[in-house]
This record gives structure tokens, sequence and C-alpha cells, in this order.
């Protein structure tokens, strides 16, 4: 199966899909709002877009995504493009919207699933709820939603920033995180959209969520540094957005991706995938705090 995708914020998780499509035959548009990132889409097989800026032509589109973040004001894509999407719903064979886990809100470290009710409680999570229900709201489009845990791979690995003594173990009782590594969501996407099912949700996430100073310990361990400061979370020095990581505490689970979609993980838990970013040109490049994660 190819076709034309159309990438609407073309980052991360994105160009480790089109890594993946690109070399089967798949054309991709991907936009990005800064000209400083047209280098990285092109060097992922996709063909640049300025956006917002440049017009978007779907003519010929068949599959479409959404990575793009959205404001207190709601998606920006459908801000600006909702009336021509909502014409073209029928050309679409696939639909693939990029949410996050912070939609479920606090369940105190218990389970949550893609039937869990949705009561988020950060305001990242607010606006993703609510851009899920604009999305929703358009008929018959063939929507599919993914709600990512906390991203991780190369390029985003806590190897560097541990040589450097930059991150601290910040412990807080009980908390736990889900993650995912990006070319497991790579493959989940492409997983979808092979076949589709109008109307899915997913949550794209590890087998093991954990606490957060056991992914930084095991990181010292493999590159045999000293095991970095314990901080208490009381205590630490938290910019605004880890904080509010802090404040939602679940276990998230993860059995429809492999029931729905035949997903066999590459990087079942944070062990696999640290031990895998080791051998990665660049994997000890890091910019994302490694306490919280990043959804994005």
């Amino acid at each position: 199966m190819t076709g034309t995708l159309f990438s609407f914020g073309h980052g991360y998780s994105a160009r480790a899909l089109s890594l993946r499509l690109a070399p089967q035959g798949w054309r991709i548009i991907g936009t990005s709002r800064d000209a400083e990132h047209l280098d990285a889409i092109r060097a992922s097989g996709a063909e640049p877009l300025i956006w917002p800026g440049q017009v978007p032509d779907f003519d010929g589109v068949t599959h479409l995504l959404v990575s793009t973040a959205p404001t207190a004001d709601g998606d920006p894509v459908l801000a600006e493009l909702r009336e021509e999407i909502v014409a073209r719903a029928a050309q679409f064979r696939w639909v693939g919207y990029l949410s996050t886990t912070a939609v479920y809100g606090d369940h105190n470290g218990e389970w949550v699933d893609e039937a869990t009710p949705i009561t988020p409680t950060a305001e990242r999570g607010r606006w993703r709820a609510r851009a899920e229900r604009q999305w929703t709201e358009i008929e018959n489009l063939p929507l599919h939603i993914f709600r990512l845990a906390g991203i991780y791979g190369p390029g985003r690995g806590p190897f560097s920033k541990l040589r450097r003594g930059g991150l601290r173990r910040i412990i807080k009782p009980g908390q736990v995180f889900s993650r995912i590594h990006v070319d497991d969501i790579a493959q989940v996407l492409a997983a979808s959209m092979a076949r589709p099912n109008p109307g899915a949700i997913y949550n794209v996430c590890d087998d093991e969520p954990v606490p957060p100073q056991d992914v930084i310990a095991y990181a010292a361990e493999l590159q045999g540094l000293p095991l970095p400061p314990a901080v208490s979370f009381d205590q630490a020095d938290l910019t605004p957005m880890a904080r509010s990581f802090y404040s939602e505490n679940k276990r998230v689970r993860n059995e429809r991706i492999k029931s729905e979609l035949g997903v066999t993980l590459l990087y079942p838990n944070y062990r696999v995938g640290l031990e895998a970013l080791l051998n990665v040109k660049g994997a000890s490049e890091t910019t994302k705090d490694w306490n919280g994660g990043k959804h994005s």
C-alpha cells in the first residue's frame, strides 16, 4: 500500500514515520512553521512546506497526519482549514491525530485504557482533549486518535546530560510514567494506516510504566557513571511544565495496538530502549527533560 501523506507539524514522531514510508514509494508532504526545520523534513524523505504561510494543497492526498500542538483556542489546523477538511472528508483513506495520555488526567497510579473517561487535570491535557473533540465532530472523516506517552529515541536520550552531570533523580513516592520509543510510534502509525478502523483510539506506550528515577539510574549504570543525586519532588526546582507532569500518576495499558494492529513493540521497556540508544549515532544528544518525558 502506498499513497500521499500530508503531515501537519512534521516533527520528531512524524519524521520517524516518513523514514519508514518513503522507501516504500509514499509521497509525503510535511509542514513546519520554522524554516530551520526544512532540511530535517527533507532528510526524512518528505517535501517541506512552511505552514502557516504557504497554502496546503490536498489534491491527491490520501492520508492525513496531525501532530500540531493545540492552544487554548483549539486545534490550529482546524482553526484555519476546517471548511476544506470537512469538504474533503470522504477523500481521505486515513486520518491520524497525535494526542497524549495526559487527557486521562490523574489516576493515583492505577491502570487506564482507551475506555477510561477523559478527565484531564493539566492544561496541556485539557487542550488535547478539546482538540480530540474538534476532530471527532467532523462527519465521515476516517479519524484515528493516538494517545502518546513520553517520547524518547535517537537524539532524545539521557546519556549526554548524564555525562555533563545535568540530571537528577526526582523522587516522588509512588510516581510512575509511561514511555514510548519513537520507532514504535512509527510502526503503530504504519500498522494503523494498513488497517484503517475509523473512530479507533489507541494508547501508544511500552509495556512497563516505571518511576522516572529508575530510568535515569539504569542509564547511568549502562555508561558506568555514578548514580545521579536524588532530590525530593517537594524540594526540586522544576519548571511549571515539568511539575505538571508529576501532578498526574497513572499506568497506561497498550493491549489494543497489539490485538487490533498486530504490533510487536521493538522496545517493550526502557531497558531495551536505552541499550539500543547506546548503539545509535546521535543518541548522546539530549534536549528533553528525562524526569518527566516529552509528548510531541
